[in-house]
């Protein structure tokens, strides 16, 4: 199942690869509680659904966060689109029907995301 969010905020790929570190991951997103360990590109953080292995990747246009130990193998993109005058963030699970309550916290995390964004 996919989650997004868009922001309008214009931000090149380079501002976001260069500020969006997992140490900072809890300035940008409310359900990030803590990062507990952070070697670069990876860490641990306790967040809305636990604690945490996150994973940190750079890609085109931006960034993707994976959990790999996830048990719906949660991950999100952070990037930016049309011409950088836009960010968004896209989040998948593995399943097509999550629970509701999870659904709920996911939709909770990507709005968090985009407060965050601001």
């Amino acid at each position: 199942m996919e989650f997004f969010c868009t922001v309008n905020k214009a931000v090149t790929p380079a501002e976001l690869q260069s500020s969006m570190t997992i140490s900072s991951l809890p300035t940008h997103c409310n359900s990030i509680y803590e990062v507990m360990h952070d070697d670069g590109d990876h860490g641990e953080i306790n967040c809305i659904w636990g604690v945490f292995i996150v994973h940190r990747e750079v890609i085109k246009d931006g960034l993707r966060f994976t959990l790999p130990g996830c048990p719906n193998a949660l991950a999100w993109t952070v990037t930016a689109e049309n011409n950088n005058s836009e960010t968004v963030v896209h989040l998948t699970i593995n399943k097509q029907q999550p629970d509701p309550d999870f659904a709920e916290s996911i939709e909770e995390f990507v709005e968090d995301w985009r407060a965050g964004l601001r």
